[in-house]
């Protein structure tokens, strides 16, 4: 294997991961402890002045969290990672290194509505200005680049309408504004996307969905792609300026092409906090093995799924990229061709009354909050994680009144068609 490069599948499995070297336990240990014990002093002194690798705390870092971090990032294709408790807290993480009090970051429109909620009002309380820009009209990224903007955020399949995202045109606007692209993975997967290939600098995951996949452990994760030059302009002074906490060290000199994921752990976790439990780590990691099993079945059963709600009487429209009828089929076959993912939406001709009805009436899809559960979900955007928004906002983010999404899990795909034959029917 020294000469060959492994296969998804394998990296899946095995990237990051040995036998323990104390009890040869083949699975990754959790290394359920708050500290680590230091050689000597001098060992603790270059753990804390970064010049050496090693374990301190589990607030910063921990031996399961880091098989972890290494397999994400190498499913991605980065140069390192950090996890962190939630897909929240790592949208927190990395714009903590970019962004002064003051700041602007350009968000597409189309965005899981508690990121909508985060960046607009949250946000705010850090001095921190969204600007939106329209994920279908690439020039408006370019309209929104003011001297203020520190980097672009976008999801590659957006949440909750299942649009895909032309990732290499905006990174080509975020090169051009010379700040970088972050993009949120986390309706993909590296199984169906991986952005650093296409433009991102980062990208970032709830590994509470796919990833993790069984709905059983929260977390995040964040990705340096390691391509993005944080010396150029002096606009990110986090990573290009000299650190008093660190004896004056440059990260962006001292580590190079992994310096921003080293700027997330020693800048962002150590002081925000937001640290992932080992024992989520070791589920999360878990989940992983199976992941280009479960993503492909899940794809294969949501295109079904849109299929059938797509010739359904009660069925306005469905927004499914699988369908060669969408206008982001031509997207998904460019970015995702093993499948246009697993959560898609589609609108009731009954509008926000049927919505709501209809998830109450069915009895194999689960009534709830989440998706990229191996079990099948569903929920009303409108009445639920779109709340807060407006009708107007909540229509532009692609979860108006009279929309349900779906997040389509591995069940036998006949039994999830007659769950919502007959919730329909009825």
């Amino acid at each position: 294997m020294s000469d060959r490069l492994p296969g998804f599948s394998t990296l899946a499995v095995h990237a990051g991961a040995q036998p323990d070297p104390t009890t040869g336990a083949r699975a990754t240990p959790i290394y359920q402890t708050t500290s680590f014990v230091f050689n000597d002093a001098d060992h603790a002194a270059s753990l804390f002045g970064l010049q050496a690798f090693g374990n301190i705390y589990t607030r910063i870092g921990n031996p399961t969290n880091a098989v972890l971090e290494e397999r994400v990032a190498a499913l991605e294709g980065g140069t390192a990672a950090l996890a962190v408790a939630s897909g929240h807290a790592a949208q927190v993480v990395v714009l903590q290194q970019l962004l002064q009090p003051g700041d602007e970051f350009i968000a597409a429109r189309k965005l899981y509505g508690g990121s909508i909620n985060q960046f607009t009002h949250a946000f705010k309380s850090f001095g921190w200005n969204v600007v939106w820009a329209d994920p279908d009209d690439i020039e408006s990224f370019e309209r929104a680049v003011t001297p203020r903007t520190k980097a672009i955020f976008i999801e590659s399949i957006a949440n909750p309408a299942g649009s895909i995202t032309d990732i290499e045109a905006i990174s080509t606007v975020a090169r051009k504004a010379g700040v970088p692209l972050i993009v949120d993975n986390t309706l993909a997967s590296p199984y169906l996307i991986r952005p650093i290939d296409h433009g991102a600098d980062i990208v970032v995951h709830s590994l509470t969905k796919f990833l993790g996949g069984h709905g059983n452990s929260l977390g995040g994760i964040i990705v340096d792609a390691g391509t993005f030059d944080w010396s150029t302009g002096g606009k990110y002074p986090m990573l290009s300026e000299p650190r008093p906490e660190y004896h004056g060290i440059r990260l962006q000199e001292t580590f190079g092409n992994f310096a921003f994921a080293i700027a997330c752990r020693v800048l962002g976790l150590r002081d925000l906090g937001p640290a992932l439990s080992p024992f989520n780590a070791f589920m999360i990691l878990t989940g992983i093995e199976t992941l280009p099993l479960r993503m492909q079945k899940h794809c294969d059963n949501a295109k079904a799924v849109a299929e059938f709600l797509a010739g359904h009487p009660a069925v306005a429209s469905v927004n499914y990229a699988g369908l060669p009828s969408d206008k982001y089929h031509p997207l998904a076959r460019k970015y995702a061709p093993k499948g246009a993912g697993a959560v898609f939406t589609f609108s009731l001709k009954g509008g926000y009354d049927a919505g709501v009805n209809l998830v109450s009436k069915l009895q194999l899809f689960s009534h709830l909050a989440n998706v990229g559960d191996t079990r099948s979900l569903v929920i009303h955007p409108a009445s639920t994680t779109h709340s807060q928004l407006d009708d107007a906002a909540k229509t532009k983010s692609g979860a108006g009144p009279d929309v349900v999404r779906l997040s389509v899990g591995i069940e036998d795909k006949e039994d999830l068609i007659a769950d919502l034959e007959q919730a329909l029917g009825a």
